[in-house]
């Protein structure tokens, strides 16, 4: 065995790259590097080794809902308003695409997803740039707090609960039942809810997020034409969410909202039976 600095006429070599001559050495574990093995540190460089095992030891940073942590774009909010983009150009030159995903309480039990695919469509100009833009401002901070599967689950859930209150509220013997129901707002509605939840969970005021909910509440119940059905489905799958998601003890955090997510899912589709 060859013991580095052992005498002088022996020439210390990287351990990676055995020919290659080095007299830098590794500050934490003291071998011999070589510039190609070499990763700048505090004071001196370190080893890949080194940096590596640093690296797997580390705990990960997780946000406040317990999840990893990601910085960057918000490459999911990005891409459903993408997809809901792409969808209204489509629906304009295809209306096919329009009568197989928009919901219809009547054709439920039969076309099941309806359920979530109305939620990627829109009526009009404004009706798409009121759900996107909110989803613009809301979105990229909750994904960011509640990390990619929880916010995802937590939208396409929001969503379907939005669906669903609608066919609940429907009557077979009323116009309702075969009603057209479009758009992004249950979701939205949902998100809106984990905001006002992760405010208050950080210790911010929710005052203007509630307002803003309230005012939207409203407005359902005033205007013709907008679903406020699925506003209120939406809210409350999104309370639900959020709660367990923000405010689960954080050892149990993950087991907490997988559990919760799957049991909001499973009383969707219960619901679901009941009402078709």
């Amino acid at each position: 065995m060859v013991q580095y600095g052992a005498g002088a006429e022996v020439s210390p070599t990287c351990p990676r790259h055995p020919g290659v001559t080095t007299y830098v050495r590794c500050q934490r574990c003291n071998r011999p590097v070589c510039h190609a093995c070499q990763r700048p540190a505090a004071v001196g460089v370190q080893c890949v080794d080194c940096v590596a095992a640093q690296q797997k030891a580390a705990r990960p940073i997780r946000t406040i809902a317990g999840g990893k942590a990601r910085a960057g774009t918000p490459y999911v909010t990005y891409g459903i308003i993408g997809l809901c983009v792409a969808l209204f150009v489509v629906q304009m030159a295809a209306p096919g695409v329009w009568s197989a995903m928009v919901f219809v309480p009547a054709i439920a039990e039969a076309q099941p997803w309806r359920f979530l695919t109305a939620a990627f469509l829109h009526a009009s100009i404004p009706h798409i740039l009121f759900n996107m833009y909110a989803l613009y401002l809301v979105g990229p901070s909750l994904e960011k707090a509640l990390g990619i599967w929880r916010y995802v689950s937590l939208y396409v859930l929001s969503a379907i609960g939005g669906s669903v209150s609608v066919l609940l509220f429907a009557s077979p013997d009323a116009q309702s039942w075969v009603t057209q129901t479009v758009g992004a707002s249950g979701a939205v509605f949902g998100l809106f809810a984990a905001l006002a939840l992760t405010l208050r969970r950080v210790g911010s005021s929710e005052t203007q997020i509630l307002v803003l909910i309230g005012i939207n509440l409203a407005i359902g119940f005033i205007l013709p034409g907008i679903s406020w059905e699925a506003h209120v489905g939406g809210l409350f799958v999104g309370a639900i969410l959020g709660g367990a998601y923000l405010f689960a003890p954080r050892e149990k955090s993950t087991m907490i909202s997988v559990l919760t997510t799957v049991a909001v899912a499973l009383a969707l589709l219960g619901l679901i039976a009941v009402g078709v």
